[in-house]
C-alpha cells in the first residue's frame, strides 16, 4: 500500500486541525485499520523505511507505532510491526443484512438492474463444509502431493509465449484430454474441436445462455432445480418455466410443448439437481426426439455421473442418438476440488466455430499451467484412479448414512436419489411440515441440510424435504449426525399435529441432541 499518498490524503482532508507530524500520522494510520484500508494481518514497512519514504523523523514513525501498539491495533515482535486481528471494524455497508445463519439476505436494490433484482435470495454460503453441505467432495482425499508435482512440471516447461494470453477456447492439449476421456467414459460423441474450457459448469452455462438464446426466449428449468441455472437464465433475459420433476426426472407433458415451447431445455439427468432423479433411458429418448421437433437444445448438466453407486451408468444424452440437439456441461469441482475452477462446454459440431469466434472476442484465457497440469493428470490415468477411489469412498459413506436415516427417520420420511451423486434427498412423508424452518433450526444444532423447497424454480414443486451431501462425511459420524437431524425433525412434526388438533401447549417431547 502506498503510505505516502494515504497520509497526505488523510492531511489534506485535516488541514485545519494544524496537527503535528507524530499526530498526523498516528492518526491516519489509526483510522485506516479501523476501516479496514490496513486489514488484519497487513505488515507494516519497518520504521526506518517508512520514514525515508515519507520524508520524516524515525522517531514520528517509531512514536505512530508505539501509540498503535499501547491502544491495541498493532502487535509488534522481531519480524516487524503486524496489524492486530480484532483491530478492524468493518466498514458500514447500506442496507446489508449478512446471512450466515442461512436467512435470507435483505440486499439493497437501488441501482440495479432488472435481472439483477429478480435474483432469487442466496441461503447459506459457498464456502461451508461439512454435515451435510452438497457439492463439495472429500477434500482430504485429494492427492495433493502428486497434483503439485504435475503443476510443477508444467510451469518447468511453460514458454515465455505461454505467459501471454492463451487459446480463448482452452489449451489445446487439455481439449484433446477431455474429448478423450468422455468418449471412453461416458459415451460422448465429440472431437477436441468441440471443447471449450470455461471456469467451471457455472461459467459454461453462462456462455451457453448468451451464445444460444436472445433475450425473451423461453429456458425450461427442472423444478425444483438448480439455483445457479435459474439466476443465469434470469440474468440473461430468459422467460422461465419450471418443468415438474418426479421419481424418474423431468417430465414434460404434450400440453408444455405445445403451448409453452421452448429454446432451451435445462436438465440434469444423471443426477437431478437437487431431488437425485436418475433420467431413464425412455425419457432420454423421447426428450431428444421432441427438443429436435421443435427446433430446441437440450443443456446436458453431467456435474457428478462419474460416482454411480447402483447398476451400469447411463451413457451421457448427448451420445445416445446421431447428431443430437444436446451441448454438454462439465466441471472437474466435483471429481477434483472446486478450487481448480475449471469446466468445459462440448457443442455440437456445427457451433463449433460459432463459439470459437465468440470466444475469442469475448474471453482471454490463462492458468496455462494448470490446464497443462489437468491434461496430464487426465491422461497418466491418475484421474481415473482417483474416480475409482472416491466412487468406493462415497459409496461406503452413502450406505452408513442411508442406514441410520432409515433408522431413525423413515417414520417421517423417504430417502431419494441416493442411487449416484454425492447427495441425496429426504422427502417429508407431511408435505405441509415447513422444511425451511427445519433447515434453519437444523443449522442451530450444527448440521446443514438444504431445504428442497429452496430450490423451487416456477411456483410450487410439491417436492418438502432436505438435501443431504455425504462426500466429506466419514461413515462412523454419520450415526450421530442424523441422530441430531431427526430429533429435529421429529419435533417439527410433532408441533404440526399438535397444531392440527388445536394444542399449543410444550412443546418438549422430543429434545434435541447436542
Amino acid at each position: 500500500m502506498d503510505l505516502a499518498r494515504l497520509l497526505a490524503t488523510y492531511a489534506d482532508q485535516h488541514r485545519h486541525r494544524a496537527w503535528p507530524r507524530q499526530r498526523l500520522l498516528h492518526e491516519c494510520l489509526r483510522t485506516a485499520i479501523r476501516d479496514g484500508t490496513l486489514a488484519a494481518g497487513t505488515r507494516l514497512a519497518a520504521s526506518r523505511a517508512l520514514a525515508e519514504e515519507l520524508h520524516v523523523a524515525r522517531n514520528t514513525v517509531l512514536y505512530a507505532y508505539e501509540q498503535l501498539a499501547s491502544e491495541g491495533f498493532v502487535t509488534t515482535d522481531r519480524r516487524g510491526t503486524t496489524v492486530a486481528t480484532m483491530a478492524t471494524m468493518a466498514a458500514p455497508q447500506a442496507a446489508i443484512t449478512t446471512a450466515n445463519s442461512g436467512a435470507s439476505a435483505t440486499i439493497s436494490t437501488t441501482g440495479l438492474s432488472h435481472r439483477a433484482r429478480n435474483l432469487r435470495p442466496l441461503y447459506g454460503t459457498a464456502q461451508r463444509m461439512g454435515a451435510f453441505v452438497p457439492g463439495v467432495p472429500a477434500l482430504d482425499q485429494f492427492p495433493t502431493a502428486s497434483w503439485r508435482r504435475l503443476v510443477d512440471r508444467a510451469w518447468r516447461t511453460l514458454t515465455p509465449a505461454q505467459l501471454n494470453y492463451g487459446d480463448p477456447c482452452g489449451e489445446a492439449e487439455l481439449r484433446a484430454a477431455i474429448a478423450d476421456h468422455l468418449r471412453a467414459a461416458r459415451g460422448v460423441v465429440c472431437e477436441a474441436g468441440q471443447v471449450f474450457i470455461t471456469d467451471g459448469a457455472q461459467s459454461g452455462l453462462d456462455l451457453c445462455l448468451r451464445a444460444l438464446a436472445d433475450a425473451g426466449d423461453t429456458i425450461w428449468l427442472e423444478n425444483p432445480g438448480y439455483g445457479g441455472a435459474l439466476a443465469s437464465a434470469r440474468g440473461a433475459g430468459l422467460a422461465v418455466t419450471g418443468i415438474d420433476v418426479d421419481d424418474d426426472g423431468i417430465a414434460p407433458t404434450a400440453n408444455d410443448w405445445l403451448l409453452r415451447p421452448p429454446r432451451l431445455v435445462y436438465t440434469t439427468p444423471s443426477h437431478q439437481y437437487p431431488v437425485g432423479s436418475v433420467l431413464s433411458l425412455r425419457r432420454r429418448l423421447a426428450l431428444i426426439d421432441a427438443a429436435r421437433v421443435a427446433g430446441a437444445l437440450i443443456i446436458e448438466d453431467d456435474y457428478d455421473s462419474e460416482f454411480r453407486h447402483d447398476g451400469a451408468p447411463l451413457s451421457a444424452m448427448q451420445g445416445l442418438a446421431p447428431d443430437a440437439p444436446v451441448v454438454y456441461l462439465g466441471t472437474f469441482s466435483k471429481t477434483m476440488f472446486p478450487g481448480l475452477r475449471i469446466g468445459f462446454v462440448v457443442v455440437p459440431r456445427a457451433l463449433a466455430p460459432a463459439f470459437a469466434a465468440m470466444r475469442a472476442q469475448s474471453h482471454a484465457s490463462g492458468r496455462a499451467a494448470e490446464q497443462l497440469a489437468l491434461a496430464e493428470f487426465l491422461r497418466s490415468g491418475q484421474f481415473a484412479l482417483h474416480v475409482r477411489r472416491m466412487r468406493r469412498l462415497y459409496r461406503q459413506r452413502r450406505d452408513a448414512l442411508v442406514v441410520a436415516l432409515e433408522q431413525h427417520m423413515g417414520a417421517v420420511a423417504t430417502v431419494h436419489g441416493a442411487s449416484a451423486g454425492m447427495h441425496l434427498s429426504l422427502r417429508l412423508r407431511d408435505q405441509d411440515l415447513d422444511d425451511a424452518a427445519i433447515s434453519a433450526q437444523a443449522l442451530a444444532h450444527g448440521v446443514v441440510v438444504n431445504a428442497l423447497s429452496r430450490h423451487d424454480t416456477h411456483g410450487g414443486s410439491g417436492w418438502k424435504g432436505l438435501m443431504l451431501g455425504y462426500a466429506q462425511v466419514p461413515a462412523e459420524e454419520m450415526e450421530d449426525l442424523v441422530r441430531r437431524l431427526a430429533a429435529v425433525v421429529h419435533l417439527a412434526a410433532y408441533n404440526r399435529r399438535q397444531q392440527r388438533r388445536g394444542d399449543t401447549g410444550p412443546r418438549s417431547r422430543f429434545a434435541v441432541v447436542a
